[in-house]
């Protein structure tokens, strides 16, 4: 967006502001207030680089597995690819004074990897360190205190034509790019996380071939949780020792799971989803090793083990970063492996545009699950919905997402209030992206981004946390 109309923008947004109460669905005296959460929650918004970037080929930076996944015809529902995204790269100084006017105090990225290291080790790219440097000063000139991932889904291509996370060697390949982004950008940056849902990336990458790189088989797909599983501890280690004040966490997708029945096998089913979707990282995070009993299947990964490896899994983090969007009601299945599916929701179920069963009381369970470990801190690091936005008149009256975030945060509080370690929670997302397989379709931001010409308008639901966080 260029600065006049970025101007434009803030007008309307003191205009709208005026007219708040009118489109605000709930407004009552004694409903849900920031203070309620603790003056030290911390809150925040989030987004990643090749979801928000674009300039996939600009200046120096060498492709990801997404930049080649998305070119190639029939992996993207929508035949759209990161390309432009929302041109963060280009128009971040406007998109964090945006996240700055909603009064979010924390902004969560991610570093391109390929964008600071083109093949993934050896030679850096100098413009894309200046790149993350303009990011976080400019961050910090605005009041926010950022919050760094090291990866979220875009390993090199590079690296992945040399085998990616099948391949041994990427602890090494991991560690070198921990190494130098924390020697870059550990004098601002306290705040960083290792992996992002690495049971999404290893899933969907390397099991099902959903997502990039686009593999299929049991084999990589242990070989890429097992390499995953030592870089997330090696990572963390790396960022403790060259990060002075440091502030580390671990980003896992996880989801409330129930048998569909309660019978013996359902019950058998949703321990085996449960041990794959919400406990394949934490565990060995904390020593337990890999949960086997519950998912023999695991057995397997004995054979990509090697030497010192069961010692090096542990690594004690400051804080856990949770990410819940939807329960999982299971049943046995003949899937191989897992021998479990999901049960669809009942007709008429609440769902977001993605078809996931809005089930607030799910963050509230999962959080109560992961406070029975013995971790430091939690922190919700993604939680939002995607819903159909459209323009009305130069508005976005996107109630049901902000329907959807006071109920989510009741249960978020819910849980703080019955003991649980829970510190923090970061918005997903800022402005409408790149949402990996599903396009750009889906629209999950507290701003409207009109792709075609990269107009942004504040929705409904931006407004929401405007006055919420005031």
């Amino acid at each position: 967006m260029i600065r006049s109309e970025f101007i434009k923008s803030l007008a309307a947004l003191t205009v709208a502001h005026k007219l708040y109460p009118l489109f605000s669905p709930l407004r009552s005296p004694g409903e849900l207030t920031k203070n309620q959460f603790g003056k030290d929650f911390i809150w925040g918004v989030g987004t990643s680089a090749y979801q928000s970037e674009g300039a996939a080929h600009e200046e120096g930076k060498g492709p990801s597995i997404w930049d080649t996944f998305s070119e190639s015809s029939g992996h993207i529902k929508d035949h759209s690819n990161g390309l432009l995204a929302s041109d963060f790269y280009h128009r971040y100084r406007e998109d964090l004074q945006l996240a700055r006017t909603l009064n979010f105090k924390n902004f969560r990225f991610s570093f391109s990897w390929a964008r600071i290291l083109p093949e993934g080790k050896g030679t850096l790219n100098p413009k894309g360190i200046d790149f993350y440097n303009r990011v976080l000063d400019t961050t910090l000139e605005m009041g926010m205190e950022p919050w760094g991932m090291l990866y979220h889904w875009d390993l090199p291509q590079a690296l992945e034509e040399q085998g990616g996370w099948t391949n041994r060697d990427v602890i090494g390949w991991f560690s070198e790019y921990a190494d130098l982004a924390s020697r870059k950008f550990g004098d601002r940056l306290k705040h960083w996380m290792v992996l992002n849902e690495p049971t999404g990336f290893t899933t969907l990458g390397y099991l099902s071939g959903i997502h990039a790189p686009g593999r299929i088989g049991i084999g990589s797909f242990l070989s890429a949780v097992h390499h995953a599983a030592m870089c997330q501890a090696e990572g963390g280690r790396i960022l403790r020792q060259n990060v002075k004040g440091s502030h580390i966490g671990n980003a896992l997708s996880c989801s409330w799971i129930e048998p569909g029945k309660m019978t013996e096998s359902h019950l058998l089913a949703a321990k085996r989803l449960d041990a794959i979707i919400n406990r394949l990282f934490i565990e060995p995070s904390l020593g337990m090793g890999y949960p086997t009993a519950d998912l023999p299947l695991l057995e397997r990964i004995e054979q990509y083990v090697k030497n010192d490896d069961l010692q090096k899994l542990p690594f004690d983090f400051d804080f856990i970063g949770l990410q819940n969007y939807f329960r999982i009601v299971t049943k046995p299945s003949i899937i191989p492996f897992i021998w479990a599916n999901r049960v669809k929701p009942d007709e008429g179920a609440e769902l977001t545009e993605m078809g996931w069963e809005v089930y607030p009381e799910g963050i509230y369970r999962i959080i109560m699950q992961f406070s029975k470990y013995p971790i430091r801190e939690i922190i919700l690091t993604e939680n939002g919905a995607a819903y159909p936005d459209m323009p009305e008149n130069g508005h976005i009256h996107d109630h049901q997402r902000i329907y959807f975030f006071q109920r989510y945060l009741q249960n978020i509080l819910k849980a703080k209030n019955q003991g649980a370690k829970v510190n923090g929670y970061f918005v997903w997302t800022l402005i409408d992206n790149f949402e990996w397989a599903e396009g750009l379709r889906p629209r999950f931001g507290l701003v409207y981004n009109e792709f075609e010409t990269q107009k942004r308008i504040i929705k409904d639901s931006g407004y929401w946390f405007r006055e919420f966080l005031r």
